[in-house]
């Protein structure tokens, strides 16, 4: 198959998670091409260096917050901030391109997790967790509105992040289309979906997980081949998207075990 179809970056590596603090700092951190996750500027400054800053993030789909001088402040580990505190990510990213690899040197079809508008640095660590242990061969997060690789995720997840590949790619639903090419088929957990008993989860296969508020994006959803359900018996009317993610891995699990004639 051909790289260029795919967007890079991907995860096994362990980097430090460093704050970075100051305007050249960053600046160099963003053209150096360190894995950024967050980049916080403050709100209303608009110098040269800022917007150089700026620059080089959009460059790189950098997702900018700006926020008060107080807010700096508080993130700041030396007080010399300048405006701008970037932190770069725990561990490398790795790329779509890499988790296929690892179906194939497994002589498994692909399992892959995409996750969507996920913030929380648990529930991606949790989830990250259970890709390894449900035998997925990757995931995939977008850059924009997700967490990225924390030290709070490494933490979550485990060591899983040692085993995992992670991508990040910048348009989930573009990536989608690509994996479509390669055979992939696409479930994402719903309420409003079928039980996903009823639905058959075998193959080669991307399950798709959203945030607990607001569920897989309407452009995503719309790439999805199937919506799943899970079956649930209490007063309450939604799971943890950590355990959504869960329940539904495990029942591709069952479903792959029972096809092969496994327990």
């Amino acid at each position: 198959m051909k790289d260029e179809g795919f967007e890079k970056e991907s995860a096994r590596e362990p980097v430090e998670e460093a704050l970075i603090e100051g305007r050249n700092a960053v600046i160099e951190a963003l053209r150096a091409g360190k894995p950024v996750d967050r980049l916080f500027i403050l709100d209303g400054a608009q110098d040269g260096p800022i917007q150089t800053v700026r620059r080089e993030a959009k460059k790189r789909g950098v997702t900018m917050k700006f926020v008060t001088k107080e807010r700096l402040d508080q993130l700041s580990e030396t007080g010399r901030h300048q405006g701008v505190i970037a932190y770069a990510a725990a561990y490398a990213y790795a790329e779509v391109e890499d988790i296929l690899a690892a179906a194939r040197a497994k002589k498994e079809s692909p399992f892959i997790i995409l996750l969507d508008n996920i913030e929380d640095p648990h529930n991606l660590g949790a989830i990250v967790r259970t890709a390894n242990l449900a035998g997925a061969h990757g995931v995939i997060i977008p850059k924009n509105r997700a967490v990225g690789l924390t030290a709070a995720v490494a933490r979550t997840s485990a060591g899983a992040l040692n085993y995992t590949p992670v991508a990040r790619v910048t348009n989930l639903g573009k990536t989608m289309e690509e994996l479509k090419k390669e055979g992939l088929w696409f479930v994402c957990a719903d309420m409003d979906g079928s039980t996903m008993y009823q639905l058959d989860l075998t193959g080669p296969i991307g399950l798709v997980i959203g945030s607990e508020g607001d569920g897989v994006g309407r452009l995503v959803k719309e790439k999805c081949d199937f919506v799943a359900s899970i079956p649930m018996k209490g007063d309450i009317d939604s799971l943890n998207a950590s355990v959504a993610a869960g329940v539904l891995a495990y029942e591709i699990v069952r479903q792959r075990s029972f096809k092969m004639g496994g327990a």
